[in-house]
């Protein structure tokens, strides 16, 4: 499955968790799944979870972070004493 097949798996809608980007429709935030996995969750953890979950998930929520950073620029803070 290509990316952008797989990027139609997050969806925002305003009711659920402000309209932050969820996973398929539910109630699952993809911070949650990108949280989880952050923590050291391993992908069998998460669909064991979250039974309707599919691997395809987690993947898209991860092309969907990657593709949100590779737009940010990070600055380096200096403070000077």
């Amino acid at each position: 499955m290509n990316e952008q097949r797989l990027l139609e798996r997050i969806t925002v809608n305003p009711k659920i968790f402000g309209g932050k980007p969820i996973v398929r429709g539910r109630r699952l935030a993809v911070e949650h799944i990108l949280g989880m996995l952050a923590a050291g969750d391993t992908l069998e953890t998460l669909l064991a979870a979250y039974p309707w979950l599919e691997r395809e998930d987690i993947q898209a929520c991860l092309i969907y972070a990657r593709r949100l950073v590779s737009h940010e620029r990070i600055e380096t803070l200096v403070l000077e004493p």
